[in-house]
């Protein structure tokens, strides 16, 4: 249990970590922003608390040093300066390395140490202030400002811990200064659960305790620090107050609603106590009816709500989001299930038509229609917004541009377009590598931009937007743009181009992707070696998307990455050719237009078709695959935009639209250009899924060479 638990802890602290770098590139951008240093604050301080709690000590005594520092911020006693920030990201990416140690191996402390030295240096004062104690009764009520937590509540918490508790490594403790560390608390301890001597058992809590809290953080924040207990413990959370001014003479709930409320007394029992002349919390005592403890606890959130509503005005009450946390093998597990599904409703669907029974077709019409809904229910779960990719990169831009002494921005778009887990996870290393190409080759010197009369501040720009099925993501800057003439050298000189051959922009431009292909004059430590671009283009078709670059000399390059939504389930066109099956993905595919042989016989040799007045270039896929069987009298041009120009496909037949469900091929058949999966039909055989961009390229490829030759 506590194994899961650890788990947990790492996967929360990595979510907050990542928060915490988006917040602190943010708040350099607007440095008087408050809710961004709470934001930061708040992170730093449940990864310090949590941590504690689950072993990682050296953790929390690290982020208590950040922690205290922000906590100046917060209380307006620092402000922040570009070196505060250096050194908090610095201890982000210290907190992740002590976050991925092995448990119970020593750790390099040297990096912490020099950023504490850094942190302590900014304090205006040179001791740090120490937290609040771990005292357990209740506690006075200190003053309150009015400045010190805007749009605050008042909750009501009653935390009863599994007896269990301590044997399972928590320490009940530390989460009630958790919730004080949130805001004003009152805590008061219940005793009356503690069994007699003889039964007492010293490992056990048999204490539970009642808290009266007032925090601007809502509910979300004191139920995260019950995170990892919640399943195990009593924990009773309800909101009792989030008026700020109210008429002074209307008060708060008398003593005996408060307990009716919070379950220590019946109304029957507190309808008898009225009913005789004596203090109410006194006769509950005396009767034994309520424990002096809860008398107790009552009167203390009587007397702390009375003092908040003096001194605070109205505050709404914060919506919680309901969400729940899934491992992500149990999402794959459940595609490949909707994937065998998909695949058994399309044999359902082609044995009910082949036997014509209109009932059994009904039924496979629903199927169908409850598969789709399934299909694409279980892909949305996936989908995450992009923009948790982006947020890392702000960070490689800031660091980089300063290694290189380049003052650059990056600004992004389309950071809520949603793409599949598994896809944005795959992106992040060609995206890498494109960025800081533009940083290096791209975005020249500051005195460079200024001679020639641009800012002196470059710009990476990065955005994502939907198209059908796919997401387009642009990397675009304002750099200098790339050579085409040194391109062009450069593809002569190692032979990937013949020297008299004629070529558009965009092919010279795809040559900056080939192995080991770099223009530059000098290696550096981000780029030079003609290492990286090659494999941003492996990567990319690896995901079944497209590349495109597109660059004007002086005035920067942009380069597109067309990616599918999603790797599992794609909507395809199913052709035949002789007695095979292949798959055309549907998103390319613009028409179909058939071709005879008299049309063969006119275009005299060459693989063109007329299409309504334009020419469009045409591959014989029966040619190409070395497919022996007669064609047919009539054969179909698949046409298809492949980078943004027409390209036709000739197949034997057109079947129609396909739900197409991925599987990838086996080793031996890997690296296959122009095939990059397979998919099983309704009747059990298998058609390979053909990659048109690929299958484009080899044979431009091909009659290059031939040319050449």
């Amino acid at each position: 249990m506590m194994e899961e638990a650890v788990a947990t802890y790492r996967e929360e602290a990595g979510e907050l970590l990542a928060e915490l770098e988006t917040s602190l590139l943010e708040l350099e951008e607007t440095p008087d922003d408050n809710d961004l240093i709470n934001r930061v604050f708040r992170a730093m301080h449940t990864i310090k608390g949590s941590g504690a709690m689950f072993g990682f000590d050296e953790i929390a005594s690290f982020t208590h040093e950040v922690e205290t520092v922000f906590d100046m911020v917060r209380n307006g006693k620092m402000t922040v300066t570009k070196r505060l920030l250096d050194l908090t990201l610095k201890s982000r990416d210290h907190i992740s390395y002590l976050l991925n140690a092995p448990v119970g191996e020593d750790v390099d402390r040297s990096a912490g140490d020099e950023i504490i030295a850094g942190l302590r240096q900014l304090l205006p004062q040179p001791e740090l202030p120490q937290k609040g104690s771990s005292e357990v009764a209740s506690i006075n009520l200190p003053e309150i400002s009015p400045d010190e937590l805007p749009n605050e509540c008042t909750w009501r918490i009653r935390f009863r811990p599994a007896s269990n508790i301590i044997m399972c490594g928590t320490n009940p403790i530390s989460l009630i200064n958790e919730l004080r560390g949130l805001g004003t608390a009152q805590v008061v301890a219940q005793f009356d659960e503690i069994p007699q001597l003889d039964e007492l058992v010293p490992e056990s809590c048999h204490i539970y305790w009642d808290i009266i809290l007032t925090t601007s953080r809502g509910e979300d924040a004191i139920r995260d620090v019950f995170i990892f207990v919640e399943d195990d413990c009593d924990i009773k959370i309800e909101l009792i107050d989030s008026s700020g001014l109210i008429d002074r003479e209307e008060g708060y709930k008398k003593l005996g609603d408060i307990l009716v409320e919070r379950g220590d007394l019946s109304p029957v029992e507190m309808k008898k106590v009225l009913m005789l002349q004596k203090r109410f919390g006194e006769l509950l005592v005396e009767k034994g009816i309520v424990s002096p403890e809860k008398v107790q606890s009552a009167l203390v959130e009587q007397q702390h709500v009375k003092s908040v509503r003096k001194e605070r005005n109205e505050a709404p009450q914060q919506e919680a989001a309901a969400s729940i946390r899934v491992p992500a093998e149990k999402l794959d597990q459940l595609i490949n299930l909707v994937g065998e599904m998909v695949t058994v409703q399309a044999h359902l669907s082609q044995v009910s038509l082949a036997g014509g029974d209109s009932t059994f077709i009904a039924i496979s019409e629903e199927v169908e229609r409850l598969t789709n809904e399934l299909r694409d229910t279980a892909l949305n779960i996936r989908m995450l917004p992009i923009g948790s990719t982006f947020s890392k990169f702000k960070r490689l831009v800031r660091d980089l541009s300063g290694e290189l002494g380049k003052e650059i921005e990056m600004e992004t778009f389309g950071a809520e377009t949603e793409l599949d887990k598994t896809v944005i996870e795959k992106l992040n290393d060609p995206l890498v590598h494109i960025i800081r190409n533009s940083i290096d080759h791209g975005i020249e010197m500051p005195e460079v931009r200024c001679a020639a009369g641009k800012s002196a501040i470059g710009k990476v720009y990065l955005g994502a937007e939907h198209s059908g099925d796919s997401v387009l993501i642009t990397i675009r800057d304002d750099g200098a743009g790339l050579d085409r003439d040194a391109i062009r050298a450069k593809a002569i000189e190692r032979g990937l181009l013949p020297v008299n051959t004629e070529v558009s922009d965009r092919e010279i431009y795809s040559l900056i992707f080939a192995p080991g292909f770099s223009t530059a004059a000098k290696v550096t430590n981000v780029s030079g070696r003609g290492v990286g671009m090659d494999v941003v283009k492996r990567g990319i078709e690896g995901l079944r998307g497209s590349i495109g670059v597109d660059s004007v000399r002086g005035s920067g390059t942009t380069i597109t990455l067309k990616i599918p939504l999603t790797l599992a389930i794609i909507d395809s066109l199913l052709v035949k050719i002789g007695k095979d099956h292949f798959v055309l993905p549907l998103a390319a595919v613009e028409e179909c237009v058939e071709l005879t042989r008299e049309d063969i016989k006119n275009s005299h040799g060459r693989n063109l078709a007329n299409v309504r007045g334009a020419i469009v270039p045409y591959i014989p896929l029966r040619q190409h695959f070395g497919i022996t069987e007669q064609s047919p009298e009539i054969e179909q041009i698949v046409i298809a935009d492949i980078h943004g120009s027409k390209v036709g496909f000739v197949v034997d037949h057109v079947v129609g639209e396909h739900q197409t469900v991925i599987k990838s091929l086996g080793k031996m058949y890997r690296d296959v250009k122009g095939v990059s999966g397979a998919t099983i039909l309704g009747d059990g055989t298998v058609a390979l899924i053909l990659d048109m961009g690929s299958l484009l390229q080899t044979i431009e490829l091909m009659e290059l060479s031939t040319k050449g030759s």
